[in-house]
Parts: C-alpha cells; sequence; structure tokens
C-alpha cells in the first residue's frame, strides 16, 4: 500500500487504514425495525492508504476500478463524479461539518470486498476512509459517532437509508464470533462462533443490486405502514421490533396485505435471529443452518427481496450432502447467497454451481469462503 500510494501521488502515505466487509447470517431488513441482526465480518477487506495535501483539492484512486477522481473539498456534486465517490465525500464532508480541521488529501483504496454483492463494501469503505482521515486529522471519535458518521454518509451521500448493522460489524466485530446487535439499545453480544470442520462460503450470484432505486425505501414505508396498524391498537408500539409475530398473524386478515406481509417477515425473522444466536452458541449447526433457510423462503415470498438467480442458487446449494442451510443476504434483488456447509462439500458446490446455476450474461457465480474476520483498524500511521 505505500509504494502504491507512493507511485501514484507522489508522497509518503500518512496512514493506512483497513476494515472489513460483512456477511448477514440472519436478520435481514430488521436493522431499520429496531430489531435484532446476527452477521460477521468477512475476511474480506478494504484497505486504504491516506496523507494530506497543502492545498483544498482531494485525489482519490481505486486499485479495483483503476479510476482516480478529483474535486474540490467543498465542492463534491454526486451528478458529476462516479457512485463510488459518494462514501469517501460524504465522510469527508461530514468530518468537516462537524468541525473537524481537515483540508485536502490524496487516498488511495484497495478491496476484495465484491461490490454491490450485499457484502457492504460501502460500509467498509466509509469505516476505513473514516478512520484514515481522523488519523490525518489528527482526532478520535467514539465508535458509535463514528459508526453514525459513516451511515449518515451512505444516507445522504449515496442515497441508501440503511440501518445500523453494516457500519457497526464493520468497526467492532471479533475474530470468531458472531455479532448479535440490538437495533434499538445499539447493545453489542458476541456469539462464539466454533465451526469445527465447517465454513461459511458466499456465492456471488453476479447479479447487481441498486438498493437507492426505490424498492428498499418502499419497503422501508411498508414496515412503517404497518408499525401504523399496530400502533392504533397499543400506543407503546414505536417499530415492529415491538410487534409479535403471533399478534401479526391474528391480525392478518383485517391488514392491508403488503404491510401485513412486511410484518410477518419481520417479526418472524427477529425470532429466527434469536433462536440462530442460541443455536450457535450451543454448538447446533444443523438448527442453525434449518432457520438460515426459513430466513430466505421469508425473505422470498414475504419480504418478496429475493430474486431468480438468488432462489436458484439457494435450491442447488441445499442440495448438496453436507449443507446445513443457505439464504440471501444483504437487501437483495441480487448480491450473494451465504451457505454453512462442511469444508468436504465445498468442492461439490462449486461443481454444482458451474454445472447448474445459470448467470446473468458474462457475470458468472464466484464462491468465496469466510470464517468469523476482526473488526476495523489503523495498521500504519506515522505522526506528522
Amino acid at each position: 500500500m505505500r509504494d502504491s500510494f507512493a507511485d501514484r501521488f507522489r508522497q509518503r502515505c500518512r496512514v493506512i487504514a483497513r476494515a472489513p466487509g460483512r456477511v448477514n447470517l440472519i436478520g435481514e431488513h430488521t436493522d431499520y425495525n429496531d430489531g435484532f441482526v446476527l452477521p460477521i465480518a468477512t475476511e474480506q477487506e478494504t484497505w486504504v492508504a491516506a496523507a494530506p495535501r497543502d492545498d483544498q483539492t482531494v485525489r482519490v484512486y481505486s486499485t479495483e476500478l483503476d479510476d482516480q477522481q478529483t474535486w474540490p473539498i467543498d465542492d463534491w456534486q454526486a451528478a458529476d463524479f462516479p457512485h463510488w465517490t459518494a462514501y469517501v465525500a460524504g465522510v469527508a464532508a461530514l468530518l468537516r461539518l462537524r468541525g473537524t480541521r481537515l483540508g485536502g488529501f490524496d487516498l488511495l483504496i484497495r478491496s476484495d470486498v465484491p461490490p454491490g454483492g450485499g457484502l457492504s463494501s460501502s460500509a467498509a469503505l466509509e469505516i476505513a476512509t473514516a478512520l484514515a482521515l481522523t488519523d490525518i486529522a489528527d482526532i478520535s471519535l467514539e465508535p458509535n459517532e463514528l459508526i453514525d458518521l459513516c451511515r449518515k454518509a451512505e444516507h445522504d451521500y449515496a442515497g441508501v437509508p440503511c440501518g445500523l448493522m453494516d457500519q457497526s460489524v464493520s468497526l467492532a466485530a471479533r475474530s470468531g464470533t458472531a455479532f448479535l446487535l440490538d437495533c434499538r439499545s445499539r447493545e453489542i453480544r458476541y456469539i462464539p462462533c466454533d465451526l469445527g470442520d465447517h465454513v461459511f462460503v458466499i456465492i456471488d450470484t453476479g447479479v447487481r443490486h441498486e438498493l437507492a432505486g426505490g424498492e428498499y425505501a418502499r419497503r422501508q414505508q411498508e414496515c412503517r405502514q404497518a408499525v401504523d396498524y399496530f400502533r392504533r391498537l397499543d400506543p407503546q408500539v414505536r417499530a415492529l421490533r415491538d410487534v409479535s409475530f403471533d399478534a401479526v398473524r391474528s391480525h392478518i386478515k383485517q391488514m392491508d396485505p403488503l404491510p401485513a406481509s412486511r410484518a410477518k417477515h419481520v417479526t418472524s425473522e427477529n425470532e429466527r435471529t434469536l433462536a440462530a444466536a442460541e443455536a450457535l452458541r450451543a454448538g447446533d449447526l444443523s438448527r442453525f443452518g434449518r432457520l438460515m433457510t426459513e430466513s430466505h423462503r421469508s425473505l422470498r415470498d414475504d419480504y418478496q427481496v429475493s430474486c431468480r438467480e438468488l432462489d436458484q442458487i439457494v435450491r442447488i446449494v441445499t442440495a448438496v450432502e453436507g449443507v446445513r442451510g443457505a439464504r440471501m443476504t444483504g437487501g437483495g434483488f441480487g448480491g450473494c447467497v451465504v451457505a454453512l456447509t462442511r469444508e468436504t462439500s465445498v468442492p461439490w458446490i462449486e461443481h454444482a454451481i458451474v454445472h447448474q446455476y445459470q448467470p446473468p450474461p458474462n457475470r458468472p457465480a464466484k464462491l468465496l469462503r469466510t470464517h468469523p474476520g476482526r473488526g476495523a483498524s489503523i495498521e500504519f500511521s506515522q505522526s506528522t
């Protein structure tokens, strides 16, 4: 990273930071409903190297895209730049808005987190960038403040109204554990994740989702409509977190169909997530896998955020002997499937995908293995 930075920008980097992607094992579309999620940090990561400049210019280079963009630090406009720059520009702008003394900077990005695949490449970039820029500015932020700043960058600059999960796990994950997050209280419980002879396999469908395209926001609105219904019955209801699955089932015929269906998924998914955490703690991988597969059915049928390619891969993978369970992961409409499987079954999964999956043109499925990785960190820093 130091050599690449020097070759590109003709100066030495001041700091190198890294942040992992994440794969959500279970608990999908529950985060913005004040519910529970159970992700892990992936072993795939985003790295950034950065150094301050003597002017107000920002230069950012992505090694994966082989693309360099330049803008005045106070004059980034979404219409004028590729979408990937929004994450860097948003973090920098919000740091300055809070009074941080941050001038121009050079920043180099290297990542093996698949973009647009539901592994939160955006949060990894935001968190790594925030760590690097706060180091340059010689300040430190409390973890929740840094998480909130990066989340706001995603909302206001990238246009994706994400919940707390992505930035939280990218920053605060611990190696060898799953990350049970209460999205209302922000309480974190680290669940031991002893996989033994098992591994999590991530299969990228090759289909790219655009969560800023409207469907993600539409699901949030439908959840709010469900909350409005139950609040009329109980003024204490603030979010679908406060509604039980049994309550939804008992009122489903009186509700509008779409809010009812969305509420059915969210309330059942919260129950599944807590049950999955207990199964993982007990080392019951068979039960954990069954809950993953149940989650996919709910996301497909009740929340309607799956797609043909995701469903096809789940069917293919769960038919392989040794696979405990599989589900789509991330916002949906494309991206990745995560499966829990015996290590010895991975070659059979690869064989089945190659021979049975029908990918989009020129986008073959890609397979990654991962174990629970560590949260973000500054790997190198040199004070001025």
